[in-house]
């Protein structure tokens, strides 16, 4: 689901909700220390609950003190962010 790559935290799958609770879980997984940065570029179809999981990973990031950023951010969940009002939340790389 996620692949570490030059230092990034690829995501491999849809960012769906059938999808959702395996990414969080995997996500948590591979935060460490220091700034971490996901990557959606691979990332070929989102719904709503990429918001969801991109939130419990910041939560969880906290914990382990980690600075997470998010790059390549779908378009569609861009826009899921503005129209929830939580871009603000969202560390976008």
């Amino acid at each position: 689901m996620i692949e570490r790559q030059d230092g990034r935290l690829l995501v491999m799958v849809p960012m769906i909700m059938a999808n959702a609770r395996g990414l969080l879980d995997a996500g948590r997984s591979a935060l460490q220390q220091g700034e971490v940065v996901f990557d959606f570029s691979a990332v070929d179809e989102a719904d709503s609950s990429a918001i969801a999981v991109m939130l419990g990973w910041l939560r969880a990031a906290d914990v382990v003190g980690a600075r997470v950023n998010f790059a390549h951010i779908p378009a569609g969940v861009r826009s899921l962010a503005e129209l929830y009002g939580v871009t603000d939340l969202l560390p976008l790389a």
